[in-house]
């Protein structure tokens, strides 16, 4: 390109410096249609469609770089004799129905709860203040593959629950809580709504911004309000996601309200009162476990853990298949590329799928011809990829060989001598 003029380049440092600037992007475009690099002016056409895909300019550019002719403009409608108007003959209860469902409403009346005295809202004795989400149609049979997970969670969570005469007679409690952990992006939420509809219970949902507050001891109440609205919804399921935010070691926190959100927590999961938890379930999920507070691993509170790995082959053609199934392909050879995919986390699935389209895409703009996502795009898109499991893998190698107390992470240990990863 030493050839090329000033002013283009300085428009391809602009672009380079601001990619989702679709105006300038078009504009760089429409100078190298006029130098006759169409070729290159399809390219930044179809970048551009990638931001908006509706933008009429940028497909009209696509269509002069392509050497398509361009669209005939509309034939003019003729005139059609309007009534003298009536106002008396709007019919405005038709009109109201036609647009209901496009114009919402500005303001909704008697939905909002009343401030209480110190000027906050969500008074938790008139409602409840929190999301809940009621037993939906989400069971361990629709989570592809990972039969060990299913095997274990049965066997220490889900068969206690399901047979309450069994329960009784062996003294088995209704206490204690279960904590997911593994590498991100491997389906620890998903499986905690499964389990949820595996025993027909509620769904309550919880992370870190949802319980801290600015005012002081509005954060403990969060806790409290959190816990009173699922006994008050039982059974439900209580999911307190990223564990190691909300329950991060107290050793640890130089922040005085974070160790009153720990102690708050761990009041609500032993119960105010005895048998105040029944039908409470308490889920957890973290990506580092060795964070989390080692008060709540108490026998009582989250006893129990499960290690959630990797998706096994199974679960990779599950998933690679929910990922294509709205996108047009041909000839796609799953079982290679679920081979080629091992060690993959869900997240990382879903981006093959994501950056073979992309691939795809790009080479139909280019040569004006559109094709279907085919094997190559996605074997490419897979040999791009580095699993991002790989970086916990390494951290949590030392953790499970060094500070396996109790043996909490014999799981892992296992698993990494299996995978030859030790």
């Amino acid at each position: 390109m030493s050839d090329e003029s000033p002013l283009l380049r300085s428009l391809r440092a602009a672009v380079a410096a601001a990619p989702d600037d679709v105006p300038l992007r078009l504009h760089l475009a429409e100078l190298l249609l006029q130098a006759g690099r169409n070729d290159e002016a399809v390219t930044e056409a179809a970048v551009a469609l990638q931001h908006a895909p509706g933008d009429a300019d940028a497909r009209a550019l696509m269509g002069r770089a392509m050497g398509m002719p361009p669209a005939p403009p509309p034939a003019p409608e003729a005139p059609t004799p309007q009534a003298p108007h009536n106002p008396t003959d709007f019919d405005w209860a038709a009109a109201e129905q036609e647009v209901g469902d496009i114009v919402p409403p500005r303001f909704v009346e008697g939905t909002e709860a009343p401030l209480t005295a110190d000027g906050h809202g969500d008074d938790p004795g008139d409602a409840d203040a929190w999301d809940v989400d009621a037993p939906g149609g989400v069971r361990l049979a629709d989570v592809g593959g990972m039969q060990e997970v299913k095997d274990r969670l049965e066997a220490a969570f889900l068969a206690p629950m399901r047979n309450p005469e069994l329960r009784k007679l062996y003294g088995k409690s209704l206490r204690g809580g279960l904590l997911l952990y593994g590498p991100p992006g491997c389906g620890k939420t998903f499986i905690a709504r499964a389990v949820a509809g595996e025993l027909g219970a509620n769904f309550l949902s919880i992370s870190l911004s949802d319980i801290l507050d600015m005012y002081i001891g509005a954060s403990e109440k969060n806790v409290h309000d959190i816990f009173e609205t699922a006994r008050r919804q039982a059974p439900c399921v209580v999911f307190l996601d990223e564990l190691d935010a909300l329950g991060a070691k107290r050793s640890r926190s130089h922040h005085s309200g974070l160790r009153n959100v720990v102690n708050q927590l761990l009041t609500e999961l032993d119960g105010i009162a005895a048998d105040s938890n029944d039908g409470v379930f308490v889920l957890a999920a973290t990506n580092v476990p060795w964070d989390v507070d080692i008060a709540l691993r108490r026998p009582g509170r989250l006893d129990r853990t499960l290690l959630v790995l990797p998706p096994d082959a199974a679960a990779r053609d599950a998933i690679l298949r929910y990922h294509l199934r709205d996108r047009p392909i041909e000839a796609v050879d799953l079982g290679k590329l679920v081979k080629a995919t091992e060690d993959f986390s869900g997240a990382d699935l879903a981006h093959v799928c994501e950056s073979a389209a992309e691939s795809a895409l790009l080479d139909s703009a280019r040569t004006g011809t559109v094709r279907m996502i085919n094997t190559k795009d996605l074997m490419g898109a897979a040999k791009q990829i580095r699993p991002s499991t790989e970086p916990w893998f390494s951290a949590a190698r030392n953790v499970a060989t060094f500070a396996n107390d109790g043996g909490m992470y014999d799981d892992l240990l296992a698993y990494l001598k299996r995978k030859r990863k030790l």
